[in-house]
């Protein structure tokens, strides 16, 4: 993704793309957080200034021209791919350690971010948690947020049949869980600054 005004971006195409009750007082709420700030994990992807707000329009992107078809709704993508990690928003700190430099022998001190969840609710569920606070989300949405990480969720790394029945019934869950897996893991390779979740 090229340098850009990334905040900017978010805001041009969420407001053009989401029209619900309620999505004027969401975006006000996001710019009350750290969510145009914060990174998008602590050291896997994204793991920058900013990253979290990259992270959300590269999934967003990669949805729409990957696996947009007729029938599908933009409004919904842009809701699943622009929010589907508002649970990151207040959720890393910077934080430094000592570090030892090669060169020199010194210990330096270093940043590096760490996880501080203020509200422990989980992952997906805790963003569907969020964004219901200001917008009603459609059953097909929820659930695509809800199920986003996959196999990387506890609860389906715990057996769950959910997440299974999740996809046979949404494909706009399966299509926001392969945009996301794209965007961490090709598109977003080498974009960590300070030391995933």
């Amino acid at each position: 993704m090229e340098q850009t005004d990334y905040q900017q971006k978010f805001e041009e195409l969420f407001c053009t793309n989401i029209k619900r009750e309620g999505a004027q007082q969401l975006l006000d709420w996001l710019k009350r957080t750290d969510f145009f700030t914060a990174p998008a994990s602590t050291k896997y992807h994204c793991a920058c200034e900013k990253g979290l707000v990259m992270h959300s329009l590269s999934v967003f992107e990669t949805m729409v021209e990957q696996y947009f078809e007729e029938g599908d709704s933009m409004e919904s993508f842009a809701i699943c791919g622009l929010l589907h990690d508002v649970c990151k928003a207040q959720f890393y700190k910077v934080s430094s350690r000592n570090v030892k430099n090669p060169e020199t022998g010194r210990w330096e001190a270093q940043p590096f971010y760490s996880i501080e969840d203020q509200f422990p609710y989980g992952h997906g569920e805790k963003s569907v948690f969020l964004i219901e606070r200001f917008l009603r989300l459609k059953p097909s949405e929820a659930v695509a947020i809800r199920w986003h990480m996959g196999g990387f969720d506890e609860a389906a790394r715990g057996g769950s049949f959910a997440i299974s029945h999740a996809y046979e019934k949404y494909p706009l869950a399966v299509k926001l869980h392969l945009a996301d897996l794209q965007s961490t893991y090709l598109k977003e390779r080498g974009t960590s600054e300070v030391g995933r979740r």
